[in-house]
């Protein structure tokens, strides 16, 4: 048996045990609306949670991380913040020059299920924090209109310069970018201890999940599955109570 298969079946059991309370569900129709006002921006990763997402939004460092970031031209905070799931799988691949070790990145035609956490934020917003992700500088407005009537859109090769629209929460887009390759095109890497503290928080802070149900899902992802414990993660979380 291969290791990737390993981590997937140990990513199954994992995530079956998740208790999962008050989730939104995912309208999987593609929106009419193709230059919709707000987008429920889709964060699998560090962005989930809100003091991490809130130096994208209005400028800053946060904490553990090695870089600022200028902000988007509306500095408001999203609207609504609420938990979801997508289908698809999470892994960590690449060094992050901001937290060091893997970064998260999303397969949605990978098998599974991916905790996360949606935020309503305006298309304006939407592009800016894009920017930044993609190590541009925010001001300019996205096209939109291609992911929202194909579901895909990549911009580049990049690391996040793939949108996917993994379909509609009332009646309003459900966006997050990603990676152009898939979970089997690059080789998992381990990520640091501030980016798992940030996004296992941040998924803890959504609501939906608790700690042991956080702490098994992190562990399992590829590229934490071998290096990080269930127990390890949780004791992150528990050093931030």
């Amino acid at each position: 048996m291969s290791s990737r298969t390993t981590f997937r079946q140990s990513e199954r059991a994992a995530q079956e045990k998740s208790s999962v309370k008050a989730l939104r569900s995912i309208d999987p129709t593609l929106p009419d609306d193709a230059a919709p006002e707000r987008v429920w921006y889709t964060s699998y990763g560090s962005n989930m949670h809100l003091d991490r997402l809130a130096a994208y939004i209005r400028g800053g460092r946060p904490s553990g991380a090695a870089k600022d970031y200028p902000g988007c031209r509306n500095p408001a905070m999203p609207a609504q913040s609420i938990p979801v799931e997508l289908n698809g799988a999470m892994y960590f691949a690449t060094v992050s020059p901001v937290w060091g070790g893997g970064r998260a990145f999303y397969d949605p035609r990978a098998s599974g299920r991916v905790l996360a956490r949606a935020h309503l934020v305006t298309a304006e917003q939407f592009a800016d924090i894009a920017a930044q992700e993609m190590y541009r500088e925010p001001g300019a407005d996205l096209d939109l209109t291609r992911a929202l009537t194909q579901g895909r859109d990549v911009l580049g090769d990049g690391r996040y310069e793939t949108m996917v629209c993994a379909g509609q929460v009332d009646r309003m887009p459900v966006l997050t970018f990603t990676a152009p390759w898939g979970l089997d095109d690059v080789q998992w890497v381990p990520p640091s201890p501030a980016y798992v503290r940030f996004l296992a928080s941040g998924l803890l802070s959504a609501g939906a999940w608790d700690m042991e149900a956080v702490a098994s899902y992190v562990s399992a992802c590829p590229g934490a599955s071998g290096h990080w414990s269930q127990q390890g993660v949780a004791d992150l979380l528990s050093d931030d109570s």
